[in-house]
């Protein structure tokens, strides 16, 4: 296997490593009970070497929501790849970061070759608050519930 110069560099200063910052989960952002934990990745796509393909598919998802860093490497890897496996590709452009600003403007241009949709964070909160409204005729205590 070829380890390419920022996998060295990441190697070298452990970006990314297990129990480490960068490499844990935000404590209000990680699995719950019950949630499913996709195999990880070791380079820039979240579906090569995983099994977040078939965890997809086999929990019937078809639309993806990608956010996170490296925007012009492993977020584009992602979403790049999941086009091409059929899935629906939203990006967040408010929650991804690059390495320094030409990343940030690399990832814009090109995500206008994959991305199905370009949100905000608020624009995307807005949609899925909107997805998970009940009809009132429909509703049995007045709360949201989610759709499946």
């Amino acid at each position: 296997m070829y380890i390419n110069p920022i996998q060295v560099q990441s190697k070298a200063t452990q970006s990314f490593a297990v129990d480490t910052w960068g490499g844990e989960w935000h404590p209000e952002f990680g699995p719950r009970p019950g949630d499913v934990v996709v195999l990880e990745h070791w380079a820039q796509i979240g579906f090569a070497g995983t099994d977040l393909e078939a965890q997809l598919k086999q929990h019937g998802i078809e639309k993806i929501v990608l956010v996170g860093f490296i925007a012009n490497s492993c977020v584009e890897a992602t979403a790049r790849f999941g086009m091409e496996l059929g899935f629906h590709v939203t990006l967040i452009k408010d929650a991804t970061a690059a390495f320094n600003p030409e990343g940030m403007t690399a990832a814009r241009v090109n995500a206008k070759l994959f991305a199905h949709a370009e949100l905000n964070t608020d624009e995307l909160l807005s949609a899925l608050s909107e997805s998970k409204r009940v009809p009132a005729e429909e509703q049995t205590d007045g709360s949201l519930v989610s759709a499946h």
